[in-house]
């Protein structure tokens, strides 16, 4: 079984470097760009299904890579962004200014990550949520080929799984860009990452 991993296209608030978590802001020409682009370079996977997160932004991007091809599009809430509570709709530079300790610990420590003061939930409890739902799929044994749709920090906490990287060393993985490709191979026991965030496509 192949799982084919994306996070969303760019979008505003991506740019204007704001949270987004759970809320929504509209991509971007070049977050729909990225999305065709990736489209292109899929057209000759055979896709059974596309599970996307339920934000807007994640289907709109699951939306155009389909566009022309008859693929169904399952929205999850469990791949949905790293809910950041009062963290959300605000910039990085003022969520460092009012939660200077928890924003450190997010950026820093992440298995120390306490969301006490904002709200939300802890990159093991986002972890937990996303690989249920990849664990779903692959113990459905129905598909040969899917493609995942969902959010950076979700996208690193699904790879970080795979990898039996510790959550402590999240922030190690390769960073993961806008509509960049990822491919998990599952043979049984046995899993294979042969590509990471690529973005040669883009």
């Amino acid at each position: 079984m192949k799982i084919y991993l994306t996070r969303h296209g760019q979008t505003e608030w991506n740019l204007e470097k704001r949270l987004q978590g759970w809320k929504n802001s509209n991509l971007t020409s070049k977050g729909r760009e990225g999305a065709a682009l990736l489209g292109e370079r899929l057209k000759t996977v055979d896709l059974d299904m596309i599970f996307s997160s339920s934000s807007m932004r994640a289907i709109e991007t699951s939306k155009i890579i389909t566009r022309g091809r008859n693929i169904e599009i399952k929205p999850e809430d469990d791949l949905r962004e790293i809910h950041t509570g009062k963290w959300e709709g605000n910039t990085l530079q003022d969520v460092e200014k009012l939660y200077p300790e928890e924003y450190y610990a997010y950026q820093n420590t992440p298995h120390l990550y306490k969301p006490n003061a904002n709200g939300g939930e802890t990159f093991f409890e986002l972890q937990e949520r996303a690989i249920s739902i990849i664990n779903k799929i692959i113990d459905d044994g129905k598909y040969q080929n899917v493609l995942i749709v969902t959010h950076g920090v979700t996208a690193r906490v699904i790879m970080a799984y795979f990898e039996n990287r510790p959550i402590e060393k999240l922030w190690e993985t390769p960073h993961i860009r806008n509509t960049s490709l990822s491919l998990i191979e599952i043979d049984g026991e046995d899993i294979k990452i042969p590509i990471y965030a690529d973005t040669s496509h883009l």
